[in-house]
């Protein structure tokens, strides 16, 4: 009786629906029937139209750039993800969550404890803003800010306290020590 309680209990887990997430650094190119532009910037909002629209397949979100508002692609098939550090893209049912990679916090804002602040290449990791962090000792923590958010340069904070995250789209984070 034992052995089959717990079969059924291994079975029951094979089955149950794993969680559906968006894909962070990735686009699907391809099977467009509607775009438009997300002013708030959240790839959420692309997520949740995808969802409210019965031929909505999949979709992909843009983040918005120095010329370019962000951008919600709704498409009506699935085409197969391709990387690309411009997007977030998902399936139907697909939540947006950000991942963490080795101490990145992706769409996450440290807000407070800034003492320096610079305008820096645009780039979509935040890569050289955590250099920049990591170079200086007094920098605890920092946030990459992307362009388009808070105007057309993307800006790097540098920070003496470590802060509470926050979920903001606009934001890559990190805490150095």
């Amino acid at each position: 009786m034992m052995r089959w309680v717990v079969a059924l209990a291994i079975g029951v887990g094979l089955l149950a629906p794993s969680a559906v997430l968006a894909q962070v650094g990735y686009d699907r190119y391809g099977s467009d029937y509607a775009s438009f532009p997300v002013r708030s910037g959240d790839p959420a909002v692309c997520a949740l139209r995808c969802e409210r629209e019965g031929r909505c397949r999949a979709w992909s979100f843009t983040y918005p750039s120095a010329a370019a508002p962000a951008v919600c692609w709704l498409k009506n098939h699935v085409p197969p993800r391709v990387e690309n550090n411009c997007c977030v893209s998902g399936v139907r049912g697909a939540g947006v969550v950000a991942p963490r990679r080795g101490g990145v916090e992706f769409s996450i804002d440290r807000i407070g404890g800034d003492y320096r602040q610079f305008d820096i290449s645009p780039d979509p990791t935040g890569k050289e803003c955590a250099q920049e962090c990591q170079s200086d000792p007094r920098c605890r923590a920092w946030t990459y800010l992307r362009p388009g958010y808070q105007g057309p340069q993307a800006r790097c904070f540098l920070k003496d306290r470590i802060k509470p995250p926050r979920r903001r789209p606009c934001c890559i984070s990190g805490v150095v020590r």
